[in-house]
């Protein structure tokens, strides 16, 4: 009774992290999180501009 119990809830884990939403949320995150960082170390020259 115990492991069916474990295996449907990796079975409704897995279905879950697969969800379109899901993985869009993420890559989203990804993006943004790579062109913060992008920024940070390359700032815009009209903001900072070189003497």
């Amino acid at each position: 009774m115990q492991k069916q119990n474990e295996n449907e809830q990796k079975h409704y884990l897995q279905r879950y992290l697969s969800l379109a939403p899901v993985l869009a949320v993420v890559a989203v995150s990804v993006a943004f999180t790579t062109w913060a960082i992008f920024n940070y170390f390359f700032p815009d020259l009209l903001f900072h501009p070189m003497p």
